[in-house]
């Protein structure tokens, strides 16, 4: 079968040629550039836990290596601290409400995370499993039955034929424009400049939210987050429409801030600068028949705190796994459809919840005059911090890929739909132990058994045991492949509770005890129903509406 097309090798485009390659489907990533990265101190990227875990099981060793975790965040409000979040290194599923901190984002720069993805398809073992090719700019977008065929130029004009396409090639996207896409949404939401520097700071290793600083010129909020080696970046909003900033007026606003942080200012070494846009838009359509849209060119966000990489990468995520098992076994329409249905209603929902904050956090009066004791600033530092409707990783209550209800059906700390608690499991077949996200990438279903006591009792015993035999059988007559794994407790889930986890992570359903049939059920709505069914009656009006009347 002939490979997938990526166009573009950004982030999501090479993300997704090796969540493919994991998953043993070969890629061809055609690359308008050069083949390489250019480096921009300025540009960075903010992971929340969830992506960049899916980052880092992809081979992606530059996360850990060049990534700075932040231990805490503050925010200000005049002189005044109004938050402080202190963050864990990974997350304690069974700690009391309120006790367990939040896990650290990560922060690095993207052409770091570019360059690391880069080296990860390089160090595959199957070499050749993803082509990228560099100068190739795509100019034409023909689809048939059977695959897609693209034609780039460059130094040679070249076809390419591909059993899919997915454009990951930016806000300009070529491919958007070529499938008669329509792109709505509002221009200039945020204007920010930006400076990344050298410098020391009052609170190392933490980032800070700073609204009405009360210095004079500062702006009405400063935001500064560490990077590694004793950097920082430093982002200044700006009116919407203002004047243009020059170098000067820059250098002015960083020694203005830092002297105003540290009485007085700092030695720092400036490493770049930059000024940038930012807009909010929503692709009307992310599926095209074969043709898919990932990333930017899908949707563009960014305002309050939000993160455009972040929803970049879990489209990745939730798509990758969709065309390997089209690719290998064919696949539904339901399936194929859901990834829109999917991310395309969870990202309007992202965009809907900043359009409807803009008003309360940016104007004067109205609302925001109700909303004393600093609410409206733990709402924006939700958004930095990867909390509520503006920073949490997103849940799909309402996929098409949801089993129907089931007699055997349980309520668990997981809402159906919602990415699952990270806790240690065992895998019966050999023993080994992690964690349960750690399981994921590999294109397969995961069936998660609670069962206290395994993790004491010598596996020869609780493998041939109780519900085991009977569970091991269910998980190998599923319709697609899945792994069965253990664990001691899950988040208010009983003993002998079943979990069904889809290959992305998020809890499909949870049942009370052994129920094969019903088992078998799930997997197979998961999966979209057998190849060839009809599509889904389920579409993305509402997200339609959401955005719009955001």
């Amino acid at each position: 079968m002939d490979p997938v097309i990526v166009v573009g090798a950004g982030p999501v485009g090479l993300a997704l040629s090796l969540a493919l390659a994991a998953r043993g489907v070969p890629s061809v990533v055609l690359d308008e550039g050069p083949g390489t990265d250019e480096p921009r101190a300025a540009r960075t990227a903010v992971l929340r836990p969830d992506t960049a875990g899916f980052v880092e099981r992809l081979g992606c060793t530059t996360v850990r290596d060049e990534g700075a975790r932040w231990s805490g965040w503050r925010s200000m409000r005049r002189k005044q601290e109004t938050r402080h979040v202190l963050f864990a290194e990974r997350a304690e599923p069974f700690a009391p409400d309120g006790e367990a901190d939040p896990v650290s984002p990560l922060h690095m720069a993207q052409h770091a995370l570019a360059r690391g993805l880069r080296e990860a398809i390089a160090a595959l073992p199957r070499p050749g499993l993803v082509r990228v090719v560099a100068h190739s700019r795509v100019d034409a977008v023909e689809q048939d039955a059977d695959g897609v065929t693209v034609h780039t130029r460059g130094p040679e004009s070249t076809w390419w034929r591909g059993s899919y396409l997915v454009g990951c090639d930016g806000a300009r996207s070529t491919v958007r424009k070529l499938l008669g896409v329509r792109f709505p949404g509002r221009t200039a939401v945020e204007r920010h400049a930006v400076a990344t520097l050298r410098t020391e700071l009052p609170w190392p290793g933490e980032g800070l939210l700073h609204r009405q600083p009360p210095w004079r010129g500062a702006g009405e909020e400063v935001t500064a987050r560490p990077l590694p080696g004793g950097t920082w970046r430093l982002d200044w909003l700006l009116p919407p429409r203002g004047d243009l900033v020059t170098p000067d007026a820059l250098v002015a606003r960083i020694r203005e801030t830092l002297g105003g942080w540290c009485g007085r200012t700092p030695a720092y070494d400036l490493i770049d600068t930059g000024v940038y846009t930012l807009h909010h838009r929503l692709a009307k359509r992310w599926r095209v028949e074969r043709a898919f849209l990932a990333g930017d060119a899908a949707h563009l966000l960014g305002a309050l705190g939000t993160q455009a990489l972040d929803e970049g990468l879990r489209d990745v995520d939730n798509l990758a796994w969709k065309l390997a098992l089209a690719w290998h076994h064919g696949a539904s329409e339901a399936l194929l459809d859901s990834y829109q249905d999917e991310r395309r209603t969870a990202v309007a929902a992202r965009l809907r919840a900043a359009d409807q904050s803009l008003p309360v956090l940016r104007g004067a009066g109205g609302l925001r005059t109700y909303l004393r004791g600093g609410g409206h600033d733990a709402l924006l530092t939700d958004g930095h911090v990867g909390h509520g409707p503006l920073g949490a990783p997103p849940a799909y209550p309402h996929s098409p890929l949801a089993p129907p209800y089931a007699e055997g059906h349980v309520a668990v700390g997981t809402p159906p739909g919602a990415p699952v608690a990270d806790v240690r499991v065992t895998a019966p077949e050999d023993g080994t132990t992690g964690r349960l996200r750690d399981r994921l990438g590999r294109g397969r279903l995961l069936v998660v058994l609670v069962a206290p006591g395994t993790g004491v009792w010598d596996r020869r015993h609780w493998m041939t045991a109780g519900v085991m035999p009977r569970l091991a059988a269910a998980v190998e007559a599923l319709p697609v492949a899945g792994e069965l794994l253990v664990t001691e407790a899950y988040p208010g889930a009983a003993a002998h509770t079943v979990l069904l986890v889809r290959p992305d992570g998020h809890l499909a359903a949870a049942f009370a005890g052994v129920r094969p049939e019903e088992l078998r059920e799930a997997a197979d709505a998961v999966r979209g129903g057998a190849p060839g069914a009809v599509r889904s009656d389920r579409t993305a009006a509402d997200a339609d509406a959401a955005f719009s009347r955001g």
